[in-house]
């Protein structure tokens, strides 16, 4: 489990895990704690792997809301937990207590969101095309007009991730970036280009009011860190996880 400084003061009221890739039961290339039921893996190896996670988190495993996430940016706001899988979605949004949400990942980010004053909380999957349609700004959104979030007091976390060290792209991609949010996002070396996810994301949370000293971002990048699953460099793989509930 990460440390998370940002929500360390409020762990009585805010419960958050982040996953890496080892402590469950699946096999290789899934090794060992796959938390995806749509990557190939054996169902019944995904769910000891999530009853393990709940388990380890302290939160009821039929309680879990997980996304049949697409790259998109629709946010679905969570209300009950009768629906454990919300199809079509990249984010999601509760203050209910006790419905832990799940982002997955294996190279894009995971963006844990918590406003400690209205007591609410979102994931979001951000890879790059849930960046390029704003989907951690359209998440904040999301809090403010579902329930009336401040945006200067949220604290954001970006997880584990593909960074700009491993992030090659193409000249068509790299021009998109360049035409749509700036070159500032972009590395040119040796004729190829490198995106820097990590910084679109934090700029996008600070047009709607994020404040800089309450997003953290890890430095670990999961294409590097093999503790991590990285669909860039591995192909088939798994999926780790980002968790969080009201207490």
């Amino acid at each position: 489990m990460i440390d998370i400084k940002l929500f360390n003061p409020y762990i009585d009221y805010v419960g958050y895990d982040l996953t890496n890739r080892y402590g469950g039961v699946s096999h290789i290339p899934y090794d060992s704690l796959n938390l995806a039921l749509h990557v190939g893996d054996d169902l019944q190896k995904v769910l000891e792997n999530r009853t393990l996670l709940a388990k380890r988190s302290d939160f009821l495993l039929e309680n879990l809301i997980y996304m049949d996430q697409v790259h998109g940016a629709r946010i679905e706001v969570i209300d009950h937990c009768a629906l454990n899988k919300i199809n079509n979605c990249d984010a999601l949004v509760t203050n209910q207590k006790n419905i832990p949400l799940m982002v997955m990942v294996a190279d894009c980010i995971p963006i844990l969101l918590y406003d400690p004053v209205k007591n609410v909380i979102g994931v979001a999957h951000a890879g790059r095309n849930g960046t390029f349609q704003e989907i951690a700004k359209k998440t904040v959104g999301c809090m403010i007009e579902q329930f009336d979030v401040s945006a200067s007091k949220l604290l954001v976390y970006l997880g584990p991730s593909i960074h700009q060290c491993c992030y090659e792209i193409g000249s068509e991609i790299a021009a998109i970036v360049t035409d749509n949010f700036g070159e500032q996002y972009l590395r040119h070396n040796n004729e190829s280009w490198y995106l820097d996810l990590q910084r679109m994301n934090i700029d996008q949370l600070l047009t709607v009011g994020v404040k800089e000293i309450n997003i953290e971002s890890s430095v670990v990048c999961s294409c590097c860190d093999t503790d991590y699953f990285s669909y860039r460099r591995e192909g088939v793989t798994g999926r780790f996880a980002g968790i969080m509930r009201l207490k």
